[in-house]
């Protein structure tokens, strides 16, 4: 399966990554990556990077590290194709504007019947490639739409209950675990995912929230650096599995839980 990772945090840090070392800590036996995605929020926007190849060898990779690019909220996935081609359309995390700022999606699992599911929601939002996970995005923001259109950020209990609700609807079609942010706010969504033994069960995000610099070595031998943080710094981390031998919390089947700025500010489910 996909292997998501996120980063939020009170203030911004760098992240650099080795997304092969990830994604075979992820996976057991490996798994072929067949395309990866790294979203940087910077205020209303994202800086995006994405390609349908191995990143392996991938000079993107080197590039990003060299930039050190500093933000409070970093999603990253990790693409094992099982519907759509190997394409930069179907590659995730997916973008979108909403409301004046960037939105970004990414799902782990498999929505049997998503495009017949919520054709009779189908908005202003089209999915550029032929994903689930893409489908499942657009459905997301023709339902919150709505609360956006007044121009100023919605309350954060009707975001919250408006993701939660279409947890619940995906959970029917199959593993439904996602992180969606609206660059206020973060939302992970844990379900099932494939499990060492080859069973699909839960849990399928795991976290760990710290009020201090997270275990940089561990985070380095699993493929993720996380730069060394300062005084007065809270992170959480989320992730298809833990990455470190610290404290990670696995969510409970159909948890739904709301991030800002390093701290968890209330779940659902």
């Amino acid at each position: 399966m996909c292997e998501l990772f996120c980063l939020s945090s009170r203030l911004p840090t760098r992240a650099t990554f080795s997304l092969r070392t990830f994604a075979s800590h992820g996976a057991p036996g490996g798994t072929t990556i067949d395309g990866w995605g790294i979203a940087f929020h910077d205020g209303r926007d994202v800086r995006l990077y994405k390609e349908p190849e191995p990143a392996g060898d991938s000079a993107w990779l080197a590039f990003i590290e060299r930039q050190h690019v500093a933000s409070s909220l970093i999603l990253s996935h990790i693409r094992r194709a099982t519907m759509g081609g190997i394409s930069l359309g179907n590659t995730q995390p997916f973008v979108r504007e909403l409301g004046g700022r960037m939105h970004v999606f990414a799902h782990n699992g498999r929505l049997d019947g998503v495009e017949t599911r919520f054709d009779a929601e189908r908005g202003r939002f089209r999915p550029v490639g032929e994903t689930d996970s893409e489908i499942a995005f657009c459905t997301l923001l023709d339902r919150l739409t709505p609360l956006w259109n007044a121009g100023d950020v919605p309350p954060r209990d009707r975001r919250l209950d408006a993701v939660s609700q279409f947890a619940a609807g995906l959970r029917q079609l199959g593993p439904a675990n996602f992180l969606y942010s609206d660059g206020d706010a973060l939302f992970a969504h844990g379900h099932r995912r494939i499990q060492a033994n080859g069973k699909i069960a839960p849990p399928g995000l795991w976290l760990l929230h710290r009020e201090c610099a997270v275990d940089v070595d561990g985070l380095s031998n699993s493929g993720v650096t996380v730069e060394a943080s300062g005084e007065g710094q809270a992170i959480v981390l989320l992730a298809s599995v833990p990455l470190t031998d610290e404290g990670w919390r696995p969510l409970f089947e159909g948890e739904v839980i709301m991030v800002k700025d390093g701290s968890i500010v209330t779940s659902r489910g």
